[in-house]
């Protein structure tokens, strides 16, 4: 296979266009995946994925247009310039230009990708093999997976652009089951590297939630004060910010539209003093720090490739302070340029202690294990929808007395943000429903005044 960086030279050198971008993936990941305490399978998948971009003067203006393919070989570059630039042409002005960075360089550029294999569960596959064993004869079946994924971005350009960032990511989720499949519960561990995971500890959260679910109460839907562990939150936390659209909040399309006109940039939004950002250099979820958009989109531009992404403040001590904009939208709108960044972290001042920490300090009310299936219902207020899964637990005076039904939920993360009760201490954090898009979080557990379980549901 030829080098994405000989890739990107050559591409470059042959487009006949004011200038073009070519951003190549490189990423291999290894996986375990096991089955009623049993390994199934395990090994190493390797993608590339190559986006060329082309840009050309036409109408005063400059168009834009892309193509993106699993792979490029030299043969093909030919074909895949002038599929781009026709994409281009047909495209005709592009209503989001800005000029192009030019003459940048940041990262290792000529090394080559650093492949993950299996070694990357060293430091766990031990641990997990007693767990397995374990299981077995106490009658709990585990299923779930561990993944380790190296990624490494290249982005060129005709213009001198020469950017590369590597990418770790892991995580590790875990469903154990028992009593003839009756008692089901979830646990779920974000990593970068396996060091920090601790098998367990997860092996104690699987058992204990399990424990839990001995005796069943029966509960009718209603508005309940609602524990939420950190990776729940972060589910809801994160649709919210794939809402925040700048220009979709200027033009009243969004649940930051100011009725009337404009947006609500300024207006509380959080009963705490609570802090929403996305920082590239945040420890542990370290991430890009420059903009690659192979299309358009409400919350990209093709135009800001290579763009430096810096630390954005979205909700700054608990009023909203940003929306996410592109170069040309943000001149759009008169809204700072604020990119969406490839991670998301929230805090709450004062906020401390663990999730058992949160259960303890609870007088009444429901403890979740995750939130699944979450779908829009109102796209103007944000009203979201979904079920619980794998546990969901009545808490009083700081105890967990027992298992109660699922329900299907109706709420939106506007709310649980102004009904914070209590918070615990940020922490990385592992999401459930949007673990194949989102792998960068950290968030508090949090207790949630008057969560609306909307209705008893029969899913077990």
């Amino acid at each position: 296979m030829i080098s994405a960086q000989e890739l990107i030279e050559r591409i470059t050198a042959s487009a006949p266009f004011n200038d073009c971008v070519v951003i190549v993936t490189d990423s291999t990941q290894a996986n375990l995946r096991w089955a009623n305490s049993t390994l199934t399978t395990n090994g190493v998948i390797a993608n590339r994925s190559v986006t060329v971009i082309a840009f050309i003067e036409m109408d005063g203006g400059m168009a834009a247009g892309s193509v993106t393919r699993t792979d490029v070989e030299l043969h093909e570059i030919e074909a895949v310039i002038k599929e781009a630039g026709e994409a281009a042409r047909s495209a005709g002005k592009a209503e989001d230009f800005a000029p192009l960075a030019t003459n940048l360089s940041r990262g290792p550029w000529n090394d080559q990708h650093h492949p993950t294999g299996p070694e990357a569960f060293s430091a766990i596959a031990p641990d997990l093999g007693q767990m397995f064993a374990a299981s077995v004869k106490d009658g709990i079946e585990l299923f779930g997976y561990a993944e380790h994924t190296h990624k490494t971005t290249w982005l060129g350009s005709k213009g001198g652009l020469r950017l590369r960032f590597d990418q770790p990511a892991g995580r590790v989720e875990m469903t154990g089951k028992s009593h003839q499949r009756s008692r089901s519960t979830w646990h779920g561990v974000a990593t970068r590297d396996f060091k920090d995971v601790s098998i367990p500890k997860v092996d104690e959260q699987i058992r204990k939630r399990l424990e839990w679910q001995a005796k069943k109460i029966a509960l009718p839907a209603g508005r309940y004060d609602t524990l939420f562990p950190s990776g729940s939150i972060s589910d809801l936390v994160t649709y919210m910010l794939w809402t925040a659209s700048g220009r979709d909040a200027h033009e009243g399309r969004s649940p930051f539209s100011k009725p009337g006109g404009g947006t609500r940039i300024g207006e509380k939004f959080s009963n705490q003093s609570s802090h929403l950002f996305s920082d590239p250099s945040y420890k542990g979820l370290e991430s890009i720090d420059f903009t690659v958009a192979g299309a358009s989109s409400e919350f990209t531009s093709v135009f800001d490739n290579g763009q430096k992404v810096g630390k954005t403040e979205w909700i700054s001590g608990g009023n909203l302070k940003n929306l996410v904009t592109t170069r040309a939208s943000s001149a759009m709108t008169s809204l700072p340029h604020a990119p969406m960044g490839d991670n998301l972290i929230l805090s709450v001042d004062g906020g401390s202690g663990s999730f058992d920490d949160l259960a303890k300090s609870m007088e009444r009310g429901l403890l979740i294990t995750t939130l699944w299936y979450i779908r829009m219902v109102d796209p103007q207020t944000l009203l979201l929808t979904g079920l619980t899964r794998d546990g969901i637990y009545l808490v009083e005076g700081g105890e967990v007395q027992g298992a109660v039904n699922n329900f299907r939920w109706n709420d939106s993360p506007l709310n649980i943000l102004n009904n914070i009760v209590k918070a615990g201490a940020t922490e990385i954090t592992q999401p459930r429903e949007w673990a194949d898009y989102v792998d960068r979080v950290a968030m508090p557990p949090m207790i949630i005044k008057d969560f609306n379980m909307s209705t008893v549901s029969e899913a077990n």
